[in-house]
């Protein structure tokens, strides 16, 4: 059972963009037509994936298993920070589908959805993940141990480096 409740890792930085511009679309619709019940599949994708990775959110499968291979080679990026991006996606999308589905305070939801702007415009245009900025600062200041994410916390593969 702890294989089901898993994250990749490493994670497929393609498929990880890929998710990230359907999310972006996913916000600009909403916030542009205001049709907040697609609030709902925006949090149960995020709950899928933080949860399951790919494995129940039908995003993030196909996106890995379909689109990210189209792209291309794989491109492996650390999997603790993709998933720590999830779970702040999951905050905000639970948070922005009470908000404007649940309590109808539309201008409060609307306000949560545009927190996704930069985050899910960075990551998939860019390749930069906001989510895994702040999951660095989080390491770097102790409050995620070197454990969770060993890859992150020694950078010297990466570089070419042998640790002595």
């Amino acid at each position: 059972m702890s294989d089901f409740f898993s994250f990749p890792n490493p994670v497929n930085d393609k498929a990880a963009r890929t998710v990230a511009a359907v999310v972006l679309l996913m916000v600009i619709v909403t916030l542009l037509t205001g049709f907040y019940w697609l609030t709902i599949p925006l949090a149960y994708g995020f709950w899928a994936r933080v949860l399951t990775g790919p494995r129940l959110s039908p995003l993030g499968w196909v996106a890995m298993h379909v689109i990210a291979p189209r792209l291309g080679e794989r491109v492996p990026v650390p999997g603790p920070p993709k998933r720590f991006a999830q779970a702040l996606g999951t905050v905000l999308s639970s948070l922005a589908l009470v908000l404007g589905l649940i309590l109808g305070d539309h201008t409060a939801a609307d306000v949560v959805l545009a927190l996704f702007l930069p985050a899910a415009g960075l990551e998939s245009i860019a390749g930069y993940c906001l989510g895994c900025r702040a999951f660095a600062l989080l390491m770097r200041v102790g409050l995620i141990p070197d454990e969770v994410c060993a890859e992150c916390a020694d950078i010297s593969g990466r570089l070419g480096l042998v640790r002595s």
